[in-house]
């Protein structure tokens, strides 16, 4: 890491690890810039403070435009002292991405998407709704918030048939492979199961993503004050 780069850390949620980033602009003398927690203000921190004893991270930016890093750094300390914090609009990854490349963006936000077992969609109307009151313009918000859940709904009905389907592999494949040693062919039992295995790794991979992502969405949309 070095002066003007974006940096974040993993930081915890209760006894999960990892679950989301904090993002920051190192000014490069030890210190950060950063919409600091709890105060939800931009500050320039120690790296200490900022790390939370948490490894750090650089975001790099393979292709597309970004500033040099005088400009990064300079575009950070205009902003010190902004209390305008908003989950889906200006949260810390909004803030450094804006400083990196001018445009205020956050993945984590359009990465949320919610379990297939424990979270109901249409429950998250209301936290939704608290998250967008940064917004001045009520029908503004109440179009983006429809486009959210829209969004969400979507996402959701494409993740549960990937993760249906992986579960029907593993099945069909330990069937296979039972009938394989029923007629003496451990051959094609062991490729059976070879496949069963894949499809297990793939579903388990699936299963924790998701239970990290639905941790995340379900407690950072009912509870500003995560980010």
């Amino acid at each position: 890491m070095a002066f003007g780069d974006q940096i974040y850390v993993w930081r915890n949620f209760r006894s999960l690890e990892g679950v989301y980033q904090h993002h920051g602009i190192d000014v490069g003398d030890g210190s950060v810039i950063h919409y600091r927690k709890p105060s939800e203000i931009i500050e320039q921190t120690s790296w200490d403070t900022f790390s939370r004893g948490n490894s750090v991270y650089m975001r790099e930016y393979p292709q597309g435009f970004t500033f040099i890093p005088e400009v990064v750094v300079k575009r950070a300390f205009t902003r010190l002292g902004e209390n305008k914090y908003n989950l889906v609009f200006n949260n810390c990854e909004h803030f450094a991405t804006w400083c990196k490349t001018g445009v205020s963006e956050s993945q984590q936000v359009k990465d949320f998407i919610p379990t297939i077992n424990r979270l109901d969609t249409f429950n998250l109307f209301e936290p939704l709704k608290n998250a967008f009151q940064g917004s001045n313009d009520i029908n503004n918000s109440q179009h983006l918030l429809e486009d959210a859940l829209g969004k969400i709904r979507v996402v959701w009905e494409q993740i549960q048939p990937q993760y249906q389907e992986a579960l029907t592999e593993i099945d069909t494949w330990q069937k296979v492979a039972v009938r394989a040693l029923q007629n003496n062919r451990e051959d094609l039992a062991r490729e059976a199961l070879t496949k069963k295995k894949s499809y297990e790794k793939k579903a388990k991979q699936l299963e924790i993503e998701l239970e990290k992502l639905a941790v995340m969405t379900e407690n950072l949309l009912k509870n500003k004050n995560i980010i």
